[in-house]
């Protein structure tokens, strides 16, 4: 809302926030230069009337400058200075314990803490661009820290900026996910390996294993043949000796 105040015309901005322009002289009396300041006085509480909802609108209906309906507002979303003073303990605990979650990739993280930092600038609170530096790069797991050291040695971390920061850690979670693919695709190539060696294993004992049954079973029948023909010649020498 101040962005958009401060563009519309920053006179209107510094009406909502120093009050309206004054103007002295009577109404059958004004100016020029009276009449262009009561009117930017009612544009900016024009301005501010359209930007609010029929529930916001009501909480400041009663509100005789646009600095009353502007304050109003600020204490609605932002709170007394005791509530602003909370906002800012748990906001600085959240960016001093800031780490980057398991799972977590390098966007979602700088997500989560431009949230804390930029909570922290809506209630005045701000950090230097190197602080913000060195508490990302130590807010990283310890797989990181050979990169993280890199990052140290070769850049000035007083100058550096958060968005080269970031570009440089996004370029290395690309290439750390290309070599976990690379080494998830040899693995999978080596266990496929492994399971056509333990199925031609497995085939090659299955057929040692079938030609071995067929050896005994040869020669089974073959020791059969030899124990009848024994028998046979058996018989035919007793019957001989008997005549």
């Amino acid at each position: 809302m101040e962005f958009f105040l401060q563009g519309l015309d920053y006179q209107i901005y510094s009406i909502v926030e120093e009050g309206d322009l004054i103007v002295t002289n009577e109404k059958d009396k004004w100016t020029e230069d009276d009449k262009k300041k009561i009117s930017l006085n009612y544009k900016a509480k024009s301005v501010l009337c359209c930007a609010l909802s029929k529930k916001e609108f009501n909480r400041i209906l009663a509100c005789k400058s646009t600095m009353e309906m502007w304050e109003k507002i600020r204490i609605t979303y932002e709170g007394t200075d005791k509530v602003k003073e909370t906002r800012i303990d748990i906001l600085v605990t959240q960016y001093e314990r800031f780490q980057m979650q398991q799972g977590e990739s390098i966007t979602q993280m700088y997500s989560r803490f431009t949230d804390i930092t930029n909570g922290l600038a809506g209630v005045g609170k701000t950090y230097q661009m190197g602080d913000m530096v060195r508490k990302i790069l130590r807010s990283l797991p310890a797989s990181w820290t050979p990169k993280v050291t890199a990052i140290e040695d070769t850049n000035d971390l007083k100058i550096m900026s958060l968005e080269k920061l970031i570009g440089s850690l996004m370029a290395h979670e690309i290439n750390m996910e290309r070599l976990g693919e690379s080494s998830s695709r040899k693995m999978q190539s080596n266990a496929l390996k492994v399971e056509e060696d333990e199925s031609k294993e497995g085939s090659y004992s299955q057929e040692s294993m079938n030609n071995s049954e067929d050896e005994e079973a040869m020669l089974s029948r073959r020791l059969q043949r030899i124990l009848a023909m024994k028998k046979n010649v058996g018989g035919y020498g007793a019957e001989f000796l008997t005549v």
